[in-house]
């Protein structure tokens, strides 16, 4: 009953009586008032969306003031001294490393902004997933980098908060949460029913409650404490949730609790393998327990979560965190429903949206290591997260098909599954990563055992996921590209935490933590063994990139080595665990070998992928590294025999290892031999040499890094971060001790700064290494260690012979990737030398050098330079000769026949006499006359001095025992390690005498044995080669050691290498030089043994290679002819012909008709009226002269609201207000013949210079028309590039036909009289136009015109009153030739000057251009009645039309006209006639412009002393004559000075006193664009050459080449202007009669008459605005400024460089007739050419008609760089080079040319 009576009276006068009331010491009134009121209000039976509820509250809370007023007050009393301000996704933010504790710290703009960051390490970047800030959090940051707000404790000097203010909060709130609650109760409804999309429209409803929630957050840490009190105070809930008003809904709500009872099958998808399920029994059950709400915030964060994380609640759950109370509750809840957001998570359909809140949430609780720790200990979040991701992967495992597939127990991910394809768990286990990087919490997980072993079989789900399989018959239908999942997935999820633990495993005190991983990565792998049935072999053809187990045992191997000093022997399994483990890194090695020798081609380009992701810079240090590391691990423990034997074996080369020429490959076809002999050569010298764990500091490794790099191509600095792997070197925030990643660049490289190529294409600031590096630290293993694409090894290859021929290293052939010498190994991998002392390898190495010499099939340049690579390698790491190394058993040894020890020192110089081999019967060793030889006599070997005598039961086969003991001596190895009991262990076991006879099964029957007689040692077939190498006998004479010195041999191709092995040799050894020394003496050319035909063959072979070549050299001598006369052709424009097809005059080619190459056809001709030439050209319209400004400064960039740009002063805006003033007053067919347009929209024409026939042009099209390739240009619309040059263009200029007569005379001097010329000229008007004869060149060029004109857009055309008049059409006719004439002025600096044909004019084709408009308007004859020749050259009666008085005419127009109108070829002497003629009106216009600029004293002073030089002699050319005498004509008319008093310029020019030479100068300068003008035209239509000058002398200069002055011998005393005035009539007359046409306008018109006289024709060249030299400065104003139109922020914000404009890139709100606004504003602003900057990419664009391209940024960072879409967000600086280009293409019309990627933009831009 009062709740009614209450909602009836005003909110405000209530809120205020019940806050009193409340404020009483006996409240219980007052609060049972209000209680029955909020019954009312808040009743969750209303619907949501009603807005009343919502105002009641504000009011209430307000407690009678205005809502606004209350927030303002409590505001004043925040506390905070956080800033905590929450950001969505693609919000600007930055982190700066320098001050980050955390990795995650991010600061707002406005606190960056604030703090001092200045040479700090930070970056802006676009968040992903929304953030929050952490200025003024001293867990997160370092203090020094808080802003100038949260620096000063703000906390401590605020007033406590009264206690009424808030009190109705208190009250009104939690009725108001519990609604909100009530609502979301409601509004759910379980997934699985149709009503997906309703828990949108919930939220919708609700939208306005939550954002006032939201709102209350952000009024400060008063309210934020009140709200918190309220969300988690437990009595409060349990009254409220369980009052008896809202008991009904309880029933509903808590169905929702358990959670966990759903089946996780879900339905299978056809194909699929079927899932396994395991029985979970690790995992704690009370983390997936049920959950029991106790207060508000637990019951709001179960509706996110349910409600898949609205971003409004986000935020405002977050907005609440600088409150340090909520904080810790809020984590914990966090946690408590951690189980629970997986769940939801994985049944989500937007699981991307999701993961991304769910981390925005996350990171801000788990970043600060003290809430992470509490919550640790606390609510056990590490057994949570463990087991929640456990749990979520056991819902996609399947049967692991590794090795045995039928009895295989283990299970793996199913890769296929949306959980890992779409990486759904990426926010748990990124959450997971976070809190590992909290030491504290790290040590926590460490300690767990229980926890470790759960962790381990996390990380074997992930072991041997992704099994390929070999594809044998035929290629795989369907290319699976799961492979993407699983190399993110065991980075993630098993990489990323490992190298997280690792970081707190640096220090002694950490050793047990190493050793616990190191049990339990053991224990897991034999577990995984067991689980696959692993024995001894590897199942073939199958292999996995994954083995996160091993990668794991060894990265803490590793670390406990380098930073614990573990003892290695400690760590490690015994012999048999050490076999096992050898065997899938060493299968993945050998399958990278495969897979590049096109053996997996049938597999698909997937398979590839995975070869190249396994040893990519983001992958790699966390999987080939460790797994080259464990081999090493294997290699130093084990049996080296047995290691080179394994590695051999499994790169399935070992029939390939036969002394004969000709063997059987089992498994490989021949062409896939020579490939994988390298990649095992390879693999072994990469085991042997490579350091990276094996002793090398970090520091060293990043150094190496580096350059390997460096040397593969010059790098960026970004692209160098990002190819160098993170680990163990994290770039970003600098680890004590560790060596900086800037430091270490500038040690091995140099910057070159970014350059342009004259192509245009623009390079950025690359690093290069530095000659030292080259010369010391290149390191060719290293780089094909690292190198993703194949063809990057050859790339640095070519680099470093480029640095040798360069530096005078090397000079012939091309060098061998150069030997480095090696850092010592750790102690504790010592036994890794044993691998190249040892009698398997040297057995093979004497093979292949043995082959390699006798040029056997299948070897190669790179097989040979990897066994002196691993013979160096020998010789430079020695065993230590300790005793034990020499086992007692050596004679047992089936290699024994071979070599006497295992020291390759010694073993180089021994002799091998005979070999028995194996060999099909047809190869070419088989003695086939002769009886098999008897079994006695023969020498079969010796080793050491005792020869045996080779007995007919002793080892069947000396060779065969080499061949195979490969395999054998490896399985009799593996067999006594699996047999052998522990008593056994000491002794050594003799071999079995079968073992030796064991043959592979399925070898072919036919082969038969031989023996080959050798009798080299390896030193002998050394120096072989080197004879071989070097194509000459005795290359090494006997006395060689003692000549070569201590040479250095450090880079040269293969004779230096064996050079430098045979001297290591021979220093290190007596023996050995004595054996080189005694082989040098008599060595003698290579012999084959006895019967064998390879030689022969040789010699056939070398002819067929040299008549190759031969024919080879031919070839290319021809094409390089036919290339050069292309390139005469299409690049000498300055050809005679080329010259002549421009100049139409030049007098030397005048005499005969001009004749024209078809670019075409090829053939040279004439033009003519039936076939026509044309030239190819580039029509295009431009605003570029429009543009143009008074000053030269260019426009400044606004940046501020304060600065503004006005296009008002621009030439296109002055002549618009010029024209339309006239249509005002005059004539329109007059006024129209007054002026001309085309500033803006203009049309200018530019050629390349080559010519072709029409009629072959018109085919051409045709055939474009009809090809399909994709092209960058639009055929329909007349565009093509020319045939020759590829230069882009759209149309053809017809060419007329040279007539030579009428040129002779054309040309001829004479020495008529002026009044004669200005007659003739008058008759010459007065013919009347010829229709040209219809023929095809009219018709061509007629259609040229009808291209002109569709060139520009109609508006640019239209000026009359009368759209669609001849009148308009004449006007745009002559103003095509004024455009075309001033832009090539504007080309040329401005001025003539630099006189010369500029470059621009080689483009130029105005003489081709004026004929083509000028049989045009020979269409229209002036009527002779307005002709204004007759008034410039008689004293005639004015007429009573309102002409355009002449004194408002523009000569250069009226120049162009004459020109245009008169019979072609106008004789020279005509047009100086008319320069001359229409130079006296320009005068008379300069003497009235100057007048108006005087005070009315100057004016009379002047008049007066004028009137008195008028009867002097020569008065005619006396400027002060003249000036008296304009003047007083123009005062006649009292108006036409007087409207100029307040004219803003007297004001400016008051204190100027008027100088004669002031005058002359300002005279000069008013007649000066119309002479360069006049020039212009002259050397055009006549050849003349223009001639440089300085600028002082440029008016003389001009006036001499028209005509209008004598020359002179040199320059004569201070020019006078009116010197080259010329008159026919009376000058004073003439004058008075122009100037009584000005005084004869009625007087309203005065004002404007003044406007028009005083035109001014100087205008500064165009500019581009001028930018800020920081990015920043442009960034922050404009990326959230709004659109003016639309009155939104854009999404893409752009700006127009050339006028300013804020434009929205593809944005839809501002689109007109379906055009997009930036190509609006480019046809608006440049006639249909736009420069934009995309404000947040930095990239400019470039719009030019229907095409727009990706120019490039302007801006680059510190090195050099582009930062293109702001990715990497470092500062960016303007770099004025580029940007001048960019403004030099915009004046030159070149886009079009320069840039090559153009495409359509369909008006969407």
């Amino acid at each position: 009953m009062m709740a009614a009576l209450l909602l009836r009276r005003d909110k405000k006068s209530t809120a205020a009586q019940l806050k009193a009331d409340l404020n009483r010491t006996d409240n219980s009134f007052g609060v049972r008032q209000l209680q029955e009121l909020l019954d009312c209000v808040l009743n969750p039976e209303k619907p949501a969306a009603d807005t009343e509820a919502l105002d009641w509250c504000k009011c209430l809370i307000a407690g009678g003031e205005g809502f606004e007023e209350f927030c303002k007050t409590v505001r004043s009393y925040d506390n905070a001294t956080l800033c905590g301000l929450v950001w969505t996704a693609n919000f600007v933010a930055y982190r700066c490393r320098t001050c980050g504790i955390s990795p995650c710290m991010s600061l707002c703009a406005e606190c960056f902004n604030n703090g001092d960051h200045t040479s700090h390490d930070f970056n802006m970047f676009r968040s992903q997933a929304g953030g929050a800030c952490d200025c003024g959090d001293s867990n997160v940051m370092r203090e020094t980098g808080f802003c100038r707000r949260h620096r000063l404790r703000t906390g401590e000097n605020v007033p406590s908060v009264p206690r009424d203010l808030l009190l109705m909060s208190e009250m009104v709130l939690p009725r108001f949460i519990i609604c909100i609650i009530q609502y979301l109760r409601d509004g759910y409804t379980e997934p699985d029913t149709s009503t997906e999309r309703d828990l949108q429209k919930v939220l919708q409803q609700l939208e306005a409650q939550i954002s006032f929630l939201e709102d209350l957050t952000k009024m400060g840490g008063a309210m934020r404490t009140v709200l918190t009190k309220i969300l988690t105070n437990q009595e409060t809930f349990k009254d409220l949730s369980m009052g008896t008003c809202l008991f009904l809904h309880i029933s509903l709500y808590t169905s929702h609790y358990y959670f966990f009872k759903d089946d996780q099958d879900g339905e299978q998808s056809v194909g699929q393998r079927k899932r396994v399920k395991l029985s979970s029994t690790t995992k704690d059950p009370s983390i997936m327990d049920s959950l029991k709400h106790k207060c508000f915030l637990e019951e709001l964060l179960f509706w996110t979560i349910k409600y898949e994380f609205p971003q409004k609640m986000v935020t405002f759950l977050l907005n609440m965190l600088p409150d340090q109370d909520y904080k810790i509750t809020f984590t914990k809840t966090f946690v408590q429903h951690y189980a629970f957001i997986m769940k939801t998570l994985m049944k989500s359909h937007e699981s991307d949206t999701m993961s991304n809140r769910i981390v925005h949430i996350s990171v801000q609780l788990f970043s600060n290591e003290e809430l992470a720790r509490h919550v640790t200990e606390e609510c056990q979040l590490l057994d949570i997260m463990v087991t929640v991701l456990l749990y979520m992967m056991e819902s996609c495992l399947i049967k692991s098909e590794l090795q045995d597939e039928e009895n295989n127990r283990h299970v793996v991910v199913n890769c296929g599954e949306a959980l890992l394809k779409n990486n759904t768990y990426w926010p748990l286990v990124s959450d997971f990563i976070n809190i590992l990087s909290h030491q504290s919490v790290a040590k926590k997980f460490l300690e767990d055992h229980s926890l470790l072993m759960l962790w381990m079989s996390f990380v074997s789900f992930f072991q041997g996921m992704n099994l390929n399989k070999r594809e044998l018959s035929e290629h795989v239908e369907f290319e699976s590209q799961t492979y993407y999942a699983a190399f993110a997935a065991e980075l993630e999820a098993c990489a990323q935490p490992m190298w997280g633990l690792l970081t707190h495993c640096k220090v002694k005190e950490t050793q047990e933590y190493t050793k616990t991983v190191v049990r339990y990565c053991l224990e897991t792998l034999q577990i995984w063994f067991d689980a696959i049935g692993f024995v001894d072999e590897p199942a073939p053809n199958q292999v996995t990139f994954h083995l996160p187990l091993h990668r794991y045992y060894a990265m803490f191997l590793s670390k406990a080595v380098k930073c614990q000093g573990l003892d290695l022997d400690s760590l490690l399994p015994d012999q048999e665990m050490l076999m096992k483990i050898m065997v899938h890194p060493l299968q993945i090695q050998a399958s990278l070998s495969e897979i590049h020798s096109n053996m997996w081609v049938r597999n698909g380009l997937q398979i590839k992928g995975q070869a190249m992701t396994y040893v990519q810079s983001h992958f790699c240090n966390s999987m080939i590294d460790p797994d080259i590391f464990l081999l090493q691990v294997c290699a130093s423990r084990l049996d080296p025999d047995y290691f080179i034997s394994s590695v051999f074996e499994r790169f399935k080369v070992v029939d390939l290892l036969t002394m004969a020429s000709v063997h059987q490959n089992a498994v490989l076809d021949s062409e896939q031999e020579r490939p994988m002999l390298e990649g095992a050569l390879t693999f072994l010298v990469i085991l042997c040499s490579l350091r990276i764990h094996l002793g090398m500091a970090d520091d060293e490794i990043l150094r190496a890094e580096m350059v390997s790099q460096l040397c593969m191509n010059d790098r960026t600095h970004s692209s160098l971060l990002d190819l160098i792997p993170e680990n163990p070197n994290p770039k970003s925030g600098i680890v004590p001790g560790s060596c900086s990643f800037e430091e270490m660049l500038s040690a091995v490289a140099d910057f070159k700064a970014p350059v342009f190529e004259p192509g245009g294409s623009m390079q950025q600031g690359m690093y290069t290494p530095k000659a030292e590096v080259w010369e010391k630290e290149f390191d060719p293993i290293m780089v094909v260690l690292r190198t993703v694409y194949r063809r990057d090894v050859q790339s640095a290859m070519d680099r470093y012979s480029a640095f040798l021929k360069q530096s005078g290293m090397h000079t012939t052939g091309n060098p061998w990737p150069p030997y480095k010498e090696r850092t010592p190994l750790h102690p504790c991998y010592q036994g890794l030398d044993r691998l190249l002392h040892c009698k398997t390898l040297h057995i093979v190495i004497f093979t292949l050098l043995y082959k390699i010499w006798l040029d056997h099939s299948n070897m190669s340049e790179h097989v040979l330079c990897m066994v002196l690579y691993l013979i160096e390698l020998g010789l430079d790491n020695q065993v230590q000769d300790d005793k034990e190394d020499e086992e007692p058993c050596i004679e047992e040894h089936c290699h024994d026949s071979w070599f006497p020890g295992s020291n390759l020192l010694c073993n180089l110089h021994h002799v091998i006499n005979y070999v028995r081999v194996r060999v099909p019967e047809t190869a070419p060793e088989v003695k086939r006359d002769r009886e098999p030889p008897p079994s006695t006599s023969a020498e079969a070997s010796s080793f050491g001095q005792n020869s045996r005598r080779l007995t007919g039961n002793w080892r069947e086969n000396v060779r065969e025992a080499q061949v195979f003991s490969l395999v054998a001596e490896r399985r009799r190895k593996f067999q006594e390690i699996i047999n052998r009991s522990s008593s056994e262990a000491s002794q050594a076991v003799r071999p079995k005498s079968g073992a030796t006879r064991w043959v592979p099964p399925g070898t072919p029957p036919q082969l038969v044995t031989e023996i080959l007689e050798i009798r080299e040692s390896m030193l002998s077939l050394l120096i072989k080669l080197h004879q071989k190498l070097s194509a000459k006998q005795n290359s090494l004479s006997a006395t060689w050691l003692e000549d070569a010195g201590a040479d250095s041999h450090a880079h040269g191709d293969g004779i230096t290498a064996i050079e430098r092995i045979l001297t290591k040799a021979a220093t290190r050894s007596r023996q050995s030089k004595r054996s080189i020394q005694e082989i040098c003496g008599k060595v003698s050319p290579p012999v084959a043994p006895k019967k064998n035909s390879p030689t022969d063959r040789k010699t056939d072979k070398e002819e067929r290679r040299l008549r190759a070549r031969e024919r080879q050299q031919k070839l290319l001598a021809e094409f390089a002819s036919r290339q050069k006369s292309f390139m005469e052709t299409a690049m000498d424009v300055e050809s005679p012909d080329a010259e002549a097809a421009m100049d139409l005059g030049a007098s030397e080619v005048i005499e005969s008709e001009v004749l024209y190459d078809c670019v075409i056809c090829g053939q040279s001709g004439p033009s003519t009226e039936d076939r026509p030439t044309g030239l190819v050209v580039l029509l295009q319209a431009s605003s570029v002269l429009g543009h143009r400004c008074r000053s030269d400064e260019a426009k400044k960039l606004p940046t501020t609201d304060e600065e503004h740009i006005y296009p008002g002063d621009t030439c296109g805006a002055a002549h618009d207000v010029r024209l339309s003033l006239m249509q005002r007053f005059f004539k329109d067919s007059s006024c129209l013949q007054s002026v001309s347009i085309g500033w803006d929209g203009g049309v200018y024409v530019q050629t390349c210079g080559h010519t072709l026939h029409i009629d072959c042009h018109k085919s051409y099209m045709e055939s474009l028309r009809n090809d399909q390739v994709l092209q960058g240009f639009s055929v329909d619309k007349g565009e093509f590039t020319c045939p020759l040059c590829r230069q882009f263009a759209n149309s053809v200029l017809p060419c007329r036909p040279g007539r030579s007569t009428e040129a002779v005379s054309w040309h001829m001097p004479n020495n008529k009289k002026t009044s004669v010329l200005v007659k003739e000229v008058a008759d010459l008007q007065e013919q009347l136009g010829l229709f040209p004869t219809e023929s095809n060149l009219s018709k061509e060029m007629e259609l040229v015109i009808k291209d002109i004109k569709n060139t520009t857009q109609r508006k640019y055309m239209d000026y009359g009153r009368n759209p669609g008049s001849p009148d308009n059409d004449f006007l745009f006719m002559y103003s095509v030739a004024r455009t075309n004439l001033e832009l090539e002025l504007v080309h040329r600096g401005g001025n003539l000057c630099s006189g010369g044909a500029s470059a621009t004019a080689k483009r130029s084709c105005l003489n081709q251009l004026f004929h083509v408009l000028a049989m045009h308007m020979r269409l229209y004859s002036i009527d002779s009645a307005y002709n204004p020749w007759t008034r410039l050259t008689q004293v005639a009666p004015s007429r009573e039309e309102p002409e355009v008085p002449m004194l408002f005419r523009d000569c250069p127009s009226l120049l162009i006209i004459f020109v245009l109108t008169m019979p072609q070829p106008l004789r020279k002497e005509h047009f100086i006639c008319l320069v001359r003629m229409l130079y006296n009106l320009q005068y008379t216009q300069a003497l009235a412009a100057l007048s108006a600029k005087f005070s009315p004293e100057e004016r009379q002073a002047w008049s007066t002393s004028g009137a008195l030089k008028k009867n002097t002699f020569n008065a005619e050319k006396s400027y002060e004559a003249l000036l008296g005498h304009v003047i007083a004509e123009l005062s006649k008319e009292k108006t036409v000075y007087e409207v100029n008093t307040e004219e803003p310029y007297m004001v400016g020019h008051g204190a100027i006193v008027w100088s004669p030479q002031s005058i002359e100068y300002s005279l000069q300068q008013f007649c000066l664009p119309y002479l360069r003008l006049s020039c212009l035209l002259l050397h055009h239509l006549y050849g003349d050459n223009l001639s440089g000058c300085s600028e002082e002398d440029e008016f003389s200069s001009l006036a001499t080449c028209v005509g209008l002055l004598a020359p002179a011998p040199q320059p004569s005393n201070p020019m006078h202007s009116a010197a080259c005035l010329d008159w026919m009539v009376n000058a004073f007359d003439l004058m008075t009669q122009w100037c009584s046409e000005v005084t004869g306008l009625s007087d309203t018109q005065a004002e404007q008459s003044m406007t028009l006289l005083v035109q001014d024709p100087q205008w500064a060249s165009p500019h581009l605005l001028c930018l800020p030299d920081n990015y920043n400065i442009i960034f922050q104003y404009y990326h959230r400024k709004a659109c003016t139109a639309c009155k939104k922020v854009p999404k893409d914000p752009a700006l127009c460089l050339v006028c300013g404009a804020f434009v929205c890139l593809k944005g839809l709100c501002c689109k007109q007739q379906g055009i997009c606004e930036c190509v609006l504003h480019s046809q608006h602003c440049g006639a249909a050419t736009g420069i934009f900057l995309l404000i947040n990419a930095s990239v400019i664009i470039i719009i030019r008609g229907h095409r727009f391209c990706l120019w490039g940024s302007v801006y680059l960072d510190a090195h050099g760089e582009e930062d293109r879409d702001l990715r990497r967000g470092k500062p960016l600086f303007l770099c004025e080079e580029r940007y001048k280009v960019l403004e030099q293409q915009w004046v030159l019309h070149t886009f079009d040319h320069i840039n090559k990627r153009w495409g359509p933009h369909y008006n969407g831009l």
